[in-house]
């Protein structure tokens, strides 16, 4: 088991948080409660992973953000844009990286020999909720038939469930996107793993098409059992979402990344 990080560590990571959320809270990416939550992320993603793990949620953040601005005054007119004007609140930080801040803990806690598979969850786990970003938003204001995923009866854009083959072509194009940057930041496979023992194409396109299997899922969801259970929200949604990426990249690792099991099982 990996020891836990010192305590100064995780006062480093608490102190330069509190920092950078003070200078950019001006920004209209969060609710003012949505970014003392996103602080709290990040000083534990950073406490765990490092700078690496922090700059995966920052670059979640800021991708989301633009592409729910792609088409904003479109929606907005149209009744289907995010509301507080596309700034995020509490709920939905958690919802999108509760997934991921567990398996970042988890990193930690676990044997070194699991770290592999562990950082793969946590790369799948934003790839999907990336993709499920870029295929609402821009399914929304560009998709020109849009279907119930269930019945593949129209449906407006915007009802849940929908898909579109724009918002899908997008949903793709976000999770080989987030895919990509994970592992330029070394998140994909860990570093417990040579480079040249797992072929990081095979990596990125398991983490990719993972994170768009999981969109179509959290489709299926939102067109049945959101609709029958009030309880069941969007955020809750968005979690379920991201641990069915994260669950499904560990458990199809054996099929495309050998190496990373083996690194497990020793």
């Amino acid at each position: 088991m990996v020891a836990p990080p010192p305590w100064s560590h995780w006062l480093v990571a608490l102190a330069l948080n509190t920092l950078l959320i003070g200078v950019a809270q001006r920004l209209p990416l969060l609710t003012r409660a949505g970014w003392v939550h996103a602080g709290i992320l990040g000083s534990l993603l950073w406490g765990c992973l490092g700078l690496r793990g922090w700059l995966a949620v920052v670059l979640y953040l800021a991708l989301g953000s633009l592409v729910t601005r792609l088409g904003f005054r479109t929606k907005q007119a149209r009744g289907l844009a995010e509301g507080r004007g596309g700034a995020r609140g509490p709920e939905n930080v958690w919802g999108s990286a509760a997934t991921g801040a567990l398996l970042a803990m988890a990193t930690v806690l676990a044997p070194p020999s699991w770290q592999p598979l562990l950082l793969l969850g946590f790369a799948a786990s934003f790839a999907a909720k990336f993709a499920d970003t870029c295929g609402s938003e821009i399914g929304k204001r560009w998709g020109r038939h849009t279907v119930l995923i269930t019945s593949l009866r129209p449906v407006p854009p915007g009802t849940e469930g929908a898909i579109s083959l724009e918002g899908t072509a997008a949903s793709l194009a976000g999770s080989g996107l987030m895919a990509a940057l994970m592992l330029v930041l070394g998140l994909g496979a860990g570093s417990s793993v040579s480079s040249s023992a797992v072929n990081p194409g095979a990596v990125w396109l398991l983490i990719t098409l993972v994170g768009l299997a999981a969109t179509l899922i959290e489709s299926l969801i939102g067109a049945s059992a959101q609709q029958r259970w009030a309880w069941l929200s969007n955020e809750l949604v968005n979690g379920i979402q991201t641990a069915i990426a994260a669950l499904l990249a560990m458990a199809l690792a054996p099929l495309l990344l050998a190496p990373l099991v083996l690194a497990a099982a020793s």
